[in-house]
Formats: C-alpha cells, sequence, structure tokens
C-alpha cells in the first residue's frame, strides 16, 4: 500500500490523460464502451460506487446523501442501454454536492443540458426513456465499468478517450509510471519534430 509521502511524489493520475494511465497500467484498468456525454467533459477523483438495478436510479438518489465533495459517482448499471439513470435534474444535484463527476455503466439523456449543468459526465449510452426508481441497490463495494472493477476511492480519470480506473493501493505507482512516460513521449516527439523528407 502506497504511503501519502509518496502519493504526493508525483501529481494525482488526473494529471495524466486516460490513454496515459491506461498504458501505465501494462493497458489494462481501461472502461470499455463508455464514452463522455459532452466534447471537452474531463473527471478526475476517487470513486464512489453504487450498484444497481439496470434502469433504476433509486441508489442514486441514496448515493447522494453520503458522497462527499471531489469525488467521482460511479454507477454499475448492469451496462443497460434501455433507461437513463440519470439526466438534467440528476446532475445540478451533483453539481451544487460539489460532485467532481458521474461514471455510467448504463444510460443518461438530457445529452444537451448536462453540457449546460457543467457537470462532467460519462456513460454508455443515450436514450430519452427515464428510470425505475424502485431497487434494490448497494452503496460502497466493488463494481464494474466496462468490465474494470472499481472499489470506493479508486482514482478515476475520465477525457475525450474515456475512462481509466486506477486502484487505490497503485496511485503512487501509477503516477510515476504515467509520468516516466509522458517524458518519453515528449523526447520523442522532439524527435519526430526534428524529422525532415528523403528527397
Amino acid at each position: 500500500m502506497s504511503t501519502p509521502t509518496e502519493i504526493t511524489a508525483y501529481p494525482p493520475p488526473g494529471a495524466y490523460a486516460s490513454a496515459t494511465v491506461g498504458d501505465a497500467m501494462e493497458r489494462f484498468g481501461v472502461a470499455r464502451g463508455v464514452s463522455p456525454l459532452w466534447v471537452g467533459a474531463v473527471v478526475s477523483g476517487p470513486a464512489a460506487t453504487v450498484l444497481t438495478r439496470a434502469g433504476d436510479n433509486m441508489g442514486v438518489h441514496a448515493a447522494f446523501e453520503v458522497i462527499r465533495a471531489g469525488e467521482v459517482l460511479v454507477v454499475d448499471g448492469g451496462s443497460d442501454e434501455t433507461r437513463a439513470l440519470i439526466g438534467e435534474l440528476v446532475a445540478e444535484k451533483a453539481k451544487a454536492l460539489g460532485v467532481a463527476g458521474i461514471v455510467l455503466d448504463g444510460a443518461a439523456r438530457d445529452a444537451g443540458e448536462l453540457r449546460e449543468v457543467g457537470v462532467p459526465v460519462f456513460a454508455r449510452a443515450v436514450t430519452p426513456a427515464g428510470p425505475w426508481k424502485t431497487g434494490p441497490y448497494r452503496l460502497g463495494g466493488t463494481v464494474s465499468l466496462g468490465g474494470v472493477p472499481v472499489s470506493p476511492g479508486d482514482w478515476i480519470v475520465g477525457d475525450s478517450d474515456g475512462v481509466a480506473v486506477v486502484p487505490r493501493a497503485r496511485i503512487a505507482e501509477v503516477s510515476a509510471a504515467a509520468d516516466e512516460l509522458v517524458r518519453g513521449e515528449a523526447e520523442r516527439r522532439t524527435a519526430n519534430r526534428a524529422l525532415t523528407p528523403r528527397g
């Protein structure tokens, strides 16, 4: 387990692109099929998790009773795309509570309005169909996001490429590896720009 001193030795994983974070984890930890709902959406922060029945968002509302500012709400909706788990009103509530973003293994709606609210939302699909609100759900356990396990406190990194998940115990290690990758890429970029056409 990383110590606080080790964690502060490098920027948190969110300082790097999701692709870089994935590369730093041997290309594991990248959620399949989960994308930003609006251009420019970027999210970074520790996960707060919810497992819910497909198409039901009762657990999402329950999570807002305990989630802390700066956390990313990660919802395992069983990859269901038939009913939206969140929309504009849920996003407004998340913004008021200081939630860093919402990441769904499921669907969302009100895509245009979500951008106006400004809360980063990542989801598997968009649909106008609203959710059920009867449960069941579970808060705070390990869930699945696009085939990647997510536990509370794991670091979520999302951008235009998608979402990467860094296990809590590997935050320092992955940040250090990402920092090394970024430096190596900068060197290769400089070398590429120095190339000239063969004539």
